[in-house]
């Protein structure tokens, strides 16, 4: 027989079931209180991955780095002088040369012609000038004659005269016969001192008659000269000693006057062109001293010349190469340039690292005394190399950071090194 459930029982019952989840809700909380405090663990980071350097004192070589190439500084480049089509291509690119090497044949028919006629031209002009100075020559005797006869006449009238003043005192010649004869004398002295002025205005009307010939013959003569230079012009020589660089000209091309067929370069005199980041340009000034690296040797230099602008974000630096050039050495060699800045005496100073620029305030990790773990710290960089960046604030000599790419832990102030 089943006995009754009592109310204060079932009521009792109630609450203790009530204050066992009040106080399960109370512990979820204080858990997920406590949990949420907790501060994340430190994350690990590889040694073997990690590029760690200890800060120096001492003193910094500055410097810059670049790449670039060898360039000749004697660079010839040979174009076509007169219009044609190339027949050869006679030398080909590393081919010593020297002056009167022949590059290229190139043919011009209608030039041709026109030095052989421009030739017969010459010709005829001096054939011209020789009959007219034979035909001046034969009008100026003719004067001559002409004058001479003027004068004789003149000579006979003036001793006439004289004879009828002789004649005219004595009383025997009339006064009309006297004055008659003085006339005439006067007539042919005027008429002879026409003709001497006739013999020089013709003297001169030759002379310039001559000169406008041999003008035209002096034109004729640069102008056949020309023709025969230019056709000279269609075997292209060298015109320098060097190594034929690079040839343009392909046989059947036809060319105008200007075009570059083929570029000459004299080896044993080049120099190092560099390109350097406009990022690190600024510090540069003629005549600092520089190391090019041929990968064969090593060549002492010096900066000779700068581009005024940047061009694709680099500027063009010429060193002049102070040293002899090791074996191999050639025009278009791909060369690596050391430029040295200035030399610190006393800095503080670091490997450069894989992140941060000159004259940045950057945070790298430094590793704790105990060796095992690294703390981010704000350091301030000053003046900068190739291989090292000088330390102004932040970390002192002795200390060791790491200087590797730490970017993937930006959002942690603590690691472990494992």
């Amino acid at each position: 027989m089943d006995k009754p459930i009592k109310k204060s029982y079932r009521r009792g019952r109630r609450t203790r079931i009530f204050v066992l989840a009040t106080l399960g809700l109370v512990a979820i909380s204080v858990i997920t209180l406590g949990v949420s405090r907790l501060k994340p663990a430190a994350p690990s980071l590889e040694r073997a991955t990690a590029l760690i350097e200890t800060v120096k004192r001492g003193p910094m070589l500055r410097d810059v780095h670049g790449t670039g190439t060898l360039v000749a500084e004697d660079i010839r480049v040979i174009a076509a002088s007169t219009a044609g089509r190339v027949e050869r291509v006679l030398v080909h690119p590393g081919t010593p040369v020297n002056p009167r090497t022949i590059l290229v044949e190139l043919s011009n028919p209608e030039l041709q012609q026109s030095a052989v006629d421009t030739e017969y031209q010459l010709r005829a002009a001096e054939a011209e000038q020789k009959n007219l100075k034979v035909r001046l020559e034969s009008d100026r005797m003719t004067q001559e004659a002409a004058a001479a006869t003027v004068r004789a006449e003149y000579q006979q009238a003036k001793l006439q005269l004289d004879a009828d003043e002789e004649l005219a005192k004595q009383g025997v010649l009339p006064a009309l016969s006297l004055n008659l004869s003085r006339v005439r004398t006067e007539d042919l002295a005027n008429r002879y001192q026409i003709e001497q002025k006739r013999l020089e205005v013709r003297k001169r009307s030759e002379e310039a008659q001559l000169a406008a010939q041999q003008a035209r013959n002096s034109q004729l003569q640069a102008l056949l000269k020309l023709k025969q230079e230019q056709v000279q012009n269609l075997r292209v020589a060298a015109g320098t000693s060097g190594v034929l660089q690079q040839m343009t000209a392909e046989e059947g091309q036809q060319v105008v006057p200007g075009t570059n067929l083929a570029r000459v370069v004299e080896p044993q005199h080049l120099k190092a062109e560099l390109k350097i980041a406009e990022t690190q340009v600024k510090d540069i000034q003629i005549g600092q001293k520089s190391q090019i690296d041929t990968r064969n040797g090593i060549i002492p230099g010096h900066v000779s010349r700068m581009d005024p602008a940047a061009q694709q974000g680099t500027f063009t630096v010429d060193v002049a190469l102070d040293g002899e050039l090791p074996a191999g050495a050639r025009p278009d060699l791909t060369v690596d340039g050391t430029i040295e800045l200035e030399r610190l005496d006393d800095v503080i100073y670091i490997s450069r690292p894989a992140f941060g620029q000159a004259q940045s305030t950057i945070k790298m990790f430094k590793l704790d005394d105990d060796g095992k773990t690294a703390t981010r710290v704000q350091v301030k960089l000053g003046r900068s190399s190739v291989s090292a960046v000088e330390i102004l604030e932040g970390l002192q000599p002795g200390d060791r950071v790491i200087i590797s790419d730490t970017s993937s832990m930006d959002a942690f102030d603590h690691i472990r090194l494992n």
